[in-house]
């Protein structure tokens, strides 16, 4: 029965992930009619632009570029997009950065910049398609004057490991950068600026996905006070760091573009792929198998192992009373939880979900969980997550494991690798979150 399940959660997660994948998703939604550009329902003449520029960053970028390349052909001048390190297409135009993520690195650094000095140079007849995806923000390190790289990294990963989630991060970073938090958006002006937005945040706010690099942000210096706070943080980071939030929350430092600035007149964002379409594309697949399902939310975040607890609950429930669904059931959920690290092992939050969820439903007869990042990627690993069932504390005393133990070392990667219950799929050229599945037989 293991291998059936097991193999049965990666042909659904494999059917969520090719519903948002990312070169169909640009395929679908942008396109040429005869003399017009025709995105979602918006129509731009193509002769009213001098040149056509395509820029981006993040995980799925290059297949986005990739389509975008196809679509628009001799149209397109030139362009720069910013991938995390191996996630690669063949393109012709445009230009290629791979960069470090989740944490930037100098080779971000350079090519943020590059792409800043590419939207300087645009003029008011001049069209810039921009492409984001999950993991722009750390690709796209820009720090305000005065701020280092090396006092970004630092405070990116002080924010990773406190358990903060994307939006409190990402008000950070917005804060932090010449680029985001409609940072882009101000250096592109007076040009046309189409962003086509693959969402990796809950709510889909475009202010965040990206830390928004061509929206108006809805956050303050003061949110970022707060959030800093909450965190216990301003001890840690640098003085320079706390100095700039500091002032800007007293109102000595200009805040980002808000709603209403002028810069945003000729500015359109687009949402071209979403997480709900990914667990409803899961759902069609697993009903396909048999199973009676239910999708509980696409906005689960919070602490990986309380979410773990949660799922497992109910899990446990349709074991012993049938409710809320019949066996066969396959329960799934997406979102983003975050993981507050206390250990020094190596892991994400995919993989501790399953290796937490493991836990709770050990002796439950049929029980299994199945959690991934539809990134290909969990945490610094190269595992997009994980699988357990029922006998998973078996397999790991026979290995003479202790799951506790990898548990509160936040060690799962090695857990889940001793006993061959990684998942790893490589790069899926798309990032829409998490998919978490949940099954009983």
């Amino acid at each position: 029965m293991e291998k059936t399940i097991r193999e049965d959660c990666i042909t659904i997660f494999k059917a969520g992930i090719k519903a948002v994948d990312s070169y169909q998703a640009v395929k679908t939604h942008l396109r040429v009619e005869g003399n017009y550009l025709v995105v979602a329902d918006q129509k731009y003449k193509l002769t009213d632009f001098d040149h056509i520029y395509a820029i981006g960053a993040g995980k799925a970028t290059a297949s986005m570029a990739l389509a975008l390349e196809e679509i628009m052909g001799d149209r397109l001048n030139s362009g720069l997009i910013i991938v995390k390190y191996g996630h690669l297409s063949n393109l012709k135009k445009v230009t290629i950065v791979e960069a470090g993520h989740p944490v930037p690195d100098e080779a971000g650094f350079q090519g943020a910049q590059a792409l800043l000095e590419l939207a300087q140079a645009c003029g008011k007849d001049d069209l810039i398609i921009c492409l984001i995806s999950g993991g722009g923000s750390a690709l796209l390190p820009l720090p305000v004057s005065g701020i280092s790289l090396k006092e970004k990294q630092e405070t990116t990963r002080l924010l990773l490991n406190c358990g903060a989630n994307i939006h409190e991060i990402n008000t950070i970073r917005k804060h932090l950068s010449r680029i985001k938090g409609g940072g882009l958006a101000g250096i592109a002006y007076p040009s046309t600026l189409i962003s086509l937005i693959l969402s990796d945040v809950i709510g889909n706010d475009l202010d965040v996905i990206a830390s928004g690099p061509a929206v108006a942000d809805k956050s303050t210096f003061e949110d970022c006070v707060k959030i800093m706070e909450r965190y216990n943080l301003f001890a840690k980071i640098s003085d320079t760091v706390r100095t700039h939030l500091q002032e800007g929350a007293a109102g000595k430092r200009e805040e980002t573009p808000k709603p209403g600035s002028p810069i945003f007149k000729r500015t359109s964002n687009v949402i071209i792929g979403s997480n709900i379409q990914c667990l409803e594309a899961a759902e069609k697949k697993a009903k396909e198998l048999g199973y009676n399902t239910l999708i509980i939310s696409s906005f689960v975040e919070g602490e990986t192992r309380e979410a773990a607890r949660v799922h497992s609950a109910v899990l446990k429930e349709i074991i012993n009373s049938g409710r809320p669904l019949p066996l066969p059931a396959c329960i799934i959920s997406g979102g983003e939880t975050t993981v507050t690290i206390k250990g020094n092992g190596k892991g994400g939050r995919n993989q501790e979900f399953v290796l937490a969820g493991g836990i709770e439903i050990a002796g439950w007869a049929g029980a299994s969980v199945f959690s991934a990042g539809t990134d290909g990627t969990d945490g610094p690993t190269d595992a997009a997550g994980a699988y357990a069932d029922w006998r998973m504390f078996d397999k790991a005393r026979k290995s003479g494991l202790d799951p506790y133990h990898y548990l509160a070392n936040n060690d799962s990667y090695h857990f889940f690798k001793k006993i061959e219950d990684l998942i790893i799929t490589g790069p899926t050229n798309t990032n829409v979150m998490d998919l978490r599945l949940l099954i009983a037989k």
